[in-house]
């Protein structure tokens, strides 16, 4: 899937340029609805000392190939060119029901193959049906992103189109995608609720809709904007619901808009558990960046993320690092979309190993081999630093997370 160099609506078939990007856009297209959390809580600094655990799990053996999945043969064609022979199990189970047009609910940690799992049915049904439509909702901006480049990518020479909507990016060439009345959008909850209080989107045609990562998007606070969007689609219609837990609130919004989904749990262990975590004492701003530094230069700090609190902080210490002699580059809201994605495509392709980042980059970067999480400043909550930490040891791999503590 590429982009149409018109209309900017993302072809399946066609070769295309990007349109540029704009400034920052709704904060609630990307972000913590209300703008985040006013106050800090007490978190003892003894709770971010621990050693990763080591666990043994069986292996896994999947019962399917790709190969074997009755999907449409240029699904196959271009998961066969992508290297893909054998499924995670996350796709090993769920794509065979999803493509028998069921409900999913599917927990698993992150970096396991989610996205693959739910696009091939989804897909496979949009080229076998050509009236059906779908809507891929994320919680992030970047998420959504990725989400499109594994679509194009899987969904290559299908004759499918798409549109992106997330904050950042200007409204007039979402506005002209939407024209084209595209088989499928993927976006985040803010920015397609825009479009629907502008009547610019319609939803009562999609009778397929994927929530990826649906626990994030509840602890974001976009609850209210999720229930909105979902009882806005069509029925009867096929969902597919992603999270890394089951919660309370998740299973009561899964029971009011599904129909007697199927569970698929493959979820061995917390994504933290695989991070060794220490903490570093430091006793004043000039020691503290010497410390820094001292961690950076080690051989074991292969790729890592630096987190920051604000904007301005994030900014200032990317150039630092930089005059310094480090790789780096600096993600945060502050920055317009297309320096976000150039940053984290940089990241990806280790042209830089060191990204400096505000929360936003803990709820949307899968990257699997950063090998070291830094918390420069201490999260706001428990549940930020945990969010943060599992930015490494993915998809089995360990990592290591130190939180700079003040003596």
């Amino acid at each position: 899937m590429s982009y149409n160099s018109n209309t900017r609506t993302r072809s399946f078939t066609k070769r295309g340029a990007r349109a540029s990007h704009q400034s920052f856009g709704p904060k609630r297209s990307g972000g913590r609805r209300g703008g985040g959390v006013a106050h800090g809580q007490y978190i003892d600094p003894q709770k971010f000392i621990r050693k990763a655990t080591a666990t043994e799990n069986p292996e896994y053996i999947a019962q399917h190939k790709f190969s074997d999945f009755q999907a449409h043969d240029v699904i196959k064609a271009n998961l066969t060119s992508k290297g893909y022979v054998t499924p995670s199990p996350i796709q090993d189970q769920t794509i065979p029901v999803g493509l028998l047009g069921k409900d999913i609910i599917g927990i698993a940690n992150t970096g396991t193959g989610k996205t693959a799992a739910f696009l091939v049915p989804v897909l496979h049904k949009l080229m076998s049906s050509p009236r059906s439509r779908a809507l891929i909702v994320a919680p992030t901006r970047e998420l959504a992103q990725q989400i499109e480049d594994e679509c194009r990518s899987i969904g290559k020479g299908s004759g499918l189109f798409g549109t992106l909507l997330i904050g950042g990016t200007s409204m007039g060439p979402q506005l002209r995608d939407l024209r084209s009345n595209p088989n499928i959008i993927i976006g985040t909850p803010g920015r397609i609720k825009d479009h629907m209080e502008r009547n610019t989107l319609r939803l009562d045609t999609f009778d397929t809709v994927v929530l990826d990562e649906v626990d994030r998007m509840l602890d974001m606070g976009f609850i209210d904007d999720i229930r909105i969007i979902l009882g806005k689609l069509a029925t009867p219609r096929q969902s597919f619901f992603f999270s890394a837990t089951l919660e309370p609130k998740i299973s009561q919004l899964i029971e009011t808009f599904s129909n007697q989904p199927l569970l698929v749990s493959t979820k061995t262990s917390d994504t933290s558990e695989n991070v060794n975590q220490d903490v570093v004492h430091y006793a004043s701003s000039v020691d503290k960046l010497d410390k820094l530094h001292d961690v950076l230069i080690s051989d074991v700090a292969q790729k890592t993320i630096v987190f920051e609190e604000t904007q301005r902080g994030a900014e200032r210490l990317s150039k630092e690092l930089t005059a310094r002699g480090f790789s780096a580059d600096a993600i945060h809201g502050g920055k317009t979309q297309g320096q976000r994605q150039r940053a984290l495509k940089s990241f990806k392709t280790n042209q830089i190993n060191i990204l400096v980042a505000t929360d936003v980059a803990a709820r949307g970067i899968d990257v699997v081999d950063i090998t070291h999480v830094i918390n420069y400043s201490i999260p706001k909550t428990y549940q930020d630093y945990t969010h943060r930490i599992g930015r490494a040891g993915r998809a089995g791999r360990a990592g290591q997370a130190l939180t700079f503590v003040p003596r």
